[in-house]
């Protein structure tokens, strides 16, 4: 069963609850070995680097 409200929600109560479900652009930031802009914390996808290190090698 489902929980019965007790009391009726207004529109406008029960669209400010909805009003902060908005995307946001991702955080880029530069690749310290190539300059391409990349996801913090993750390889980058042009030169295959993570933290000054080459981790995977890409092909061209």
């Amino acid at each position: 069963m489902s929980i019965c409200p007790k009391n009726k929600s207004s529109r406008s109560h029960r669209d400010k609850r909805r009003a902060n479900w908005k995307m946001t652009a991702p955080t880029l930031v530069k690749c310290s070995k190539c300059g391409a802009l990349c996801r913090p914390h993750m390889m980058c996808r042009k030169c295959g680097s993570y933290n000054q290190k080459t981790v995977v090698e890409v092909e061209d």
